[in-house]
């Protein structure tokens, strides 16, 4: 690597302070706050607004029969649905703001949401 010999000591500073900004930006642009609510939207509407301070179970019907959705410990999961893959239900505890389970052929999805609103790829 003789190229490493044309490097002068700015050159370095320039380096290093741009990985440490990149390194604290991270964090600060990824971070989605404090999960409060989870929206259970029913065929694109909204179904149920559950707060994830409180322990409960609801049953969503759809059109392929009931999705069960578990609220427990300040986080929310789908426990049970009629749809073939189970891909929603696998998707496991959902904790942090942004995160989402869809169980698409039952028209059933579960998003946690907190104070600030989060952004994805498909938002901006």
């Amino acid at each position: 690597m003789p190229w490493l010999g044309l490097l002068k000591p700015g050159d370095w500073l320039v380096a290093a302070l741009g990985l440490a900004l990149c390194a604290t930006a991270f964090p600060l642009a990824w971070q989605a706050g404090v999960a409060d609510k989870a929206v259970v939207r029913r065929g694109g509407q909204v179904f149920s607004e559950l707060e994830l301070s409180r322990n409960r179970r609801i049953d969503v019907p759809g059109p392929l029969g009931i999705t069960t959705v578990v609220v427990e410990q300040g986080r929310v999961r789908v426990a049970s649905d009629p749809g073939p893959r189970q891909y929603c239900v696998r998707q496991g505890w959902l904790a942090r703001a942004g995160e989402i389970a869809i169980c698409a052929p039952n028209q059933v999805s579960v998003e946690v949401q907190g104070r600030q609103r989060t952004y994805d790829s498909l938002a901006y």
